[in-house]
């Protein structure tokens, strides 16, 4: 079954909740086609300014965070169990937003950047996906969504910002069409939502931002395993196995992403826990997801041919 969610009353959100009834409740194997905003809820190109002037959605409160379309219940998803998210199509729209600096910061107190903001506007073209800004600089666009995730078990509204075990703002350029996120479920019926639409993003998104943009088609496939528990998000691309911690530091997102991969190891290689750390000492890449997002986030990969 094919459903189709596009931005409106009752799909458009800013928070992540366990306590949000679905906009959309759908079987195992059902793909759910979405439109999605970009992450400021824009309803068109911003070319700099006065961010209070860029034109927004009329759902966009200013509590919001990213514009997130859903929550997508699985019928029959259980606490406990993971949900696989099959990544079949991303289109970006024809047009993108990247900011850096001007606003209080970490990074852009490590930068210098607090006191000095610029605004790339960007053009997109969808078919040679390639991304020009106002200045002539051009870029390969890779598309992927920054937010796909579910919401924590404790009630009430949890920030869209920090990446979390259940997923939410990964930020990970790895996760584009033709790849497999899996999630651990933390609430019956997973309540999954999608937004913040990256057209390109190198890693460490270092600057707060990546090519910030709408996109015309996300299309989702959704299973639920019983077969493969884990406890933070797993991600099989074209060649590769991603394992992807977070936390308050990039040790602690590291060791995550690597108690992940080093179970995953296990898994597909029938070896003792010592024997995996051996082996992904000289297979395994470690390598910076994000470091912009209040929690850091770190993965681990695994090329395929890597280790046999």
């Amino acid at each position: 079954m094919r459903h189709i969610l596009a931005p409106g009353d009752d799909t458009l959100h800013g928070h992540f909740s366990p306590d949000f009834p679905p906009a959309l409740t759908i079987d195992a194997g059902d793909t759910v086609t979405y439109r999605t905003l970009d992450c400021w809820w824009s309803t068109g190109p911003y070319p700099g300014g006065r961010n209070r002037d860029r034109p927004r959605a009329p759902q966009y409160q200013p509590d919001h965070g990213h514009a997130l379309i859903g929550p997508v219940a699985v019928r029959g998803a259980r606490a406990g169990q993971t949900l696989e998210v099959r990544i079949d199509t991303i289109t970006p729209a024809a047009w993108g937003t990247t900011v850096a600096g001007g606003w209080p910061g970490s990074f852009n107190q490590q930068y210098g950047v607090e006191e000095h903001a610029v605004v790339h506007a960007w053009e997109l073209d969808p078919v040679a996906m390639v991304g020009r800004n106002q200045h002539g600089h051009t870029v390969a666009l890779r598309p992927f969504m920054g937010v796909l995730g579910m919401p924590p078990a404790e009630p009430g509204l949890h920030s869209t910002v920090p990446p979390r075990r259940c997923g939410g703002n990964l930020d990970c350029k790895e996760l584009t069409a033709g790849t497999t996120l899996l999630l651990p479920i933390a609430v019956d019926g997973g309540l999954f939502s999608v937004g913040d639409g990256h057209a390109a993003q190198g890693d460490g998104e270092i600057g707060g931002t990546a090519i910030e943009c709408p996109m015309e088609e996300v299309s989702l496939t959704f299973d639920v395993r019983d077969d493969f528990p884990i406890n933070a998000p797993v991600a099989r691309t074209a060649d590769s196995w991603l394992t992807l911690g977070v936390g308050a530091t990039l040790d602690d997102a590291t060791f995550m992403a690597l108690d992940s991969m080093l179970t995953l190891l296990q898994r597909l290689h029938e070896v003792s826990r010592s024997d995996a750390v051996a082996l992904a000492s000289v297979a395994v890449d470690v390598r910076v997801t994000q470091i912009v997002n209040q929690t850091v986030g770190a993965h681990a990969v695994l090329r395929d041919g890597a280790l046999r």
